[in-house]
């Protein structure tokens, strides 16, 4: 039995001429960093669009008093970028290439791949997992699945977003699998729980190495940016043909869940729940150790002891704690150290670990970008509790998502940002939460920086109203790309898949009606389950879109 996706239009798109899957890598322009206003990436991926997007409303005003100075100048220039349209890429499952190394239910994935090619899709990301790849011992890696993948993409007329991710999966919202870190790495964890970042109380969080050990020999006698810049090099020798063109984008995993950030508010084991204030995650040896050299050099050595006494536990509100409270210690001499060295140790993460991948993949034409998560809960609050335990030293006196934009343009690289999809007004009032001015915020620091901006939605959401929100962000803030989470069983179900359909369209230049697939011969249905029809064979991968 196959599976037809009805439609009234078809939205199948032939390749377009300017896409870097009609060049060879060594055509491809090397990645740069440009002006949001016209970004270097939508240029060339769509400069074949004949008609622009159509006007959309701008952001209702947003009050002076909750603003970053730099947000209020970025809102007063008016306007938006001359641009074309934005493309879509689309989540793949966690367990796209599973445990072992194998594409999971390849036919089902192929059948898929088809039905987002049809809808205008631009591409799919997918998790590199370091546990998958490396699993079987340092320096031995397996990339024979994700091979197999790329030609499937490669097959099917899409692009593909490939996240180098160094954390675990499992343990996060989402997390439907569980894929740990290499075995090997697990052994040093075990023989050295400090490696791994570690709270207040002492809890281990094993989801990724503790960045106070970047530049020290933990991991078989290498360092962790060595390990990283080792499997991003392997990466690249196996895949060299395919990079500018079929890959087309690299993210470069810094943190839990793959983004620059601490581990702050894990759900693993009920540990943290939203709206809570989260905790720091400074007190592995390694972490300390940095604290206690920075406390001698600002001349205050007792500073370097410990982490702040007072910020409370995980599921806490900020008034419930003497350092996040209204005027509490964050705002003191010695709030302002702590929050300082915190957040600095995640910026230098990030620059170590960037300034390898932009030296490995320099000049192949491949674009390199880095997530940053959207911790809009408590965002309302002066102290922005939730985003300083995290790393993200944003209160309402100081801009903390400034200096990450700097430090990614010093790369050329992507600020790819969550919770697109939210608006205030769907947020629970008790969590002081603001994902619209966040957004307005991260977009204002991105243009300051002069450092593309691209997308994702936090959550799943299938309803016109988070489509509508995702491009109306996507209009104001030009952003350069959109990634969708995810693909699974419920996008392709009926009333969604027509949503997100209209939604590609609604971001691309005009969604122009060109030629049909040769088994779409009615032009009316958006033709995805053809494996096997013939036969009459209904296996379950031949109902891909609906299995997954």
């Amino acid at each position: 039995m196959a599976l037809t996706l009805r439609s009234s239009t078809s939205f199948l798109a032939p390749l377009d001429p300017c896409s870097k899957l009609l060049h060879r890598p060594e055509d491809a322009p090397p990645s740069s960093v440009a002006a949001p206003q016209a970004p270097a990436r939508l240029r060339a991926l769509r400069a074949a669009a004949q008609a622009p997007p159509a006007p959309m409303e701008a952001p209702a005003p947003i009050p002076a008093e909750l603003l970053h100075g730099q947000v209020q100048q970025a809102n007063a220039g008016g306007g938006r970028p001359s641009r074309g349209g934005v493309p879509v890429f689309v989540m793949l499952p966690l367990d796209t290439v599973g445990p072992r190394g194998q594409v999971s239910r390849a036919r089902a994935l192929a059948v898929s791949l088809m039905a987002l090619r049809s809808a205008g899709v631009e591409g799919v990301m997918v998790d590199v997992w370091w546990g998958v790849v490396e699993r079987d011992g340092p320096g031995r890696y397996d990339w024979e699945g994700y091979a197999e993948l790329v030609r499937m993409v490669e097959r099917a007329g899409l692009r593909l977003q490939m996240v180098m991710s160094f954390h675990q999966c499992g343990g996060n919202v989402g997390d439907s699998c569980n894929i740990p870190l290499p075995p090997w790495v697990l052994e040093e964890v075990s023989a050295d729980p400090d490696i791994v970042y570690t709270d207040r109380s002492g809890r281990r969080n094993p989801e990724y190495i503790s960045l106070g050990c970047d530049t020290l020999p933990v991991l078989k006698g290498r360092t962790p940016v060595q390990v990283y810049s080792d499997y991003m090099r392997s990466f690249r020798d196996r895949f060299a043909g395919y990079l500018g063109t079929v890959i087309a984008e690299v993210q470069v995993g810094l943190g839990p869940c793959g983004e620059l950030r601490y581990p702050s508010y894990p759900e693993a084991n009920g540990t943290w729940s939203f709206p809570g204030i989260g905790e720091f995650q400074c007190y592995d040896k390694y972490m300390r150790a940095s604290l206690q050299a920075a406390a001698v050099a600002a001349g205050h050595e007792n500073w370097g002891t410990s982490g702040p006494h007072d910020a409370g536990e995980y599921k806490q509100f900020p008034e419930e704690t003497g350092f996040f409270r209204r005027d509490g210690t964050w705002s003191t001499e010695y709030g302002h150290f702590f929050l300082k060295w915190y957040s600095g140790m995640l910026l230098e993460h990030g620059d170590r670990v960037l300034a390898a991948a932009e030296a490995i993949f320099g000049g192949t034409g491949v674009t390199l970008s880095a997530k940053v998560a959207g911790i809009h809960w408590h965002y309302r609050t002066r102290s922005h509790a939730a985003e300083l335990t995290a790393g993200y030293y944003n209160t309402r006196h100081h801009d903390g998502y400034e200096p990450i934009a700097q430090m990614l343009a010093r790369h050329g690289t992507v600020l790819n940002f969550t919770c697109m999809e939210m608006k205030d007004e769907q947020q629970p009032g008790h969590a002081g939460c603001s994902p619209e001015l966040l957004v307005q915020q991260v977009r204002a620091a991105a243009r300051a920086a002069r450092v593309e901006l691209a997308g994702e939605n936090a959550l799943e959401r299938y309803d016109e109203q988070a489509f509508a929100q995702v491009a109306a962000t996507a209009e104001a803030a030009g952003l350069s790309a959109f990634t969708y989470l995810r693909m699974n069983r419920n996008l392709f179900e009926g009333d969604n898949w027509r949503r997100f359909v209209a939604f590609v369209k609604t971001m691309a230049d005009g969604g122009a009606r060109t030629a049909l697939p040769r088994c779409d011969t009615g032009q009316s249905d958006l033709y995805v389950g053809f494996v096997d029809a013939a036969k009459e064979q209904r296996a379950p991968e031949s109902e891909a879109a609906a299995a997954l």
